[in-house]
């Protein structure tokens, strides 16, 4: 195997690498998002139901 085959090979696994980790970001972001959205839901309807 050809030195440029495995510099190819690297740079395939790590952009790979990098877009699962960007993705698993971006889910934890929208998650945290999700989790601030239903605790002011759940505090407007405590609320209302006073």
């Amino acid at each position: 195997m050809d030195i440029t085959n495995l510099r190819f090979l690297f740079y395939g696994y790590s952009a790979a690498w990098l877009i699962v980790i960007l993705f698993v970001l971006l889910l934890v972001r929208r998650g945290s998002r999700i989790d601030r959205e239903l605790s002011r839901l759940k505090a407007l309807l405590a609320d209302r139901q006073r």
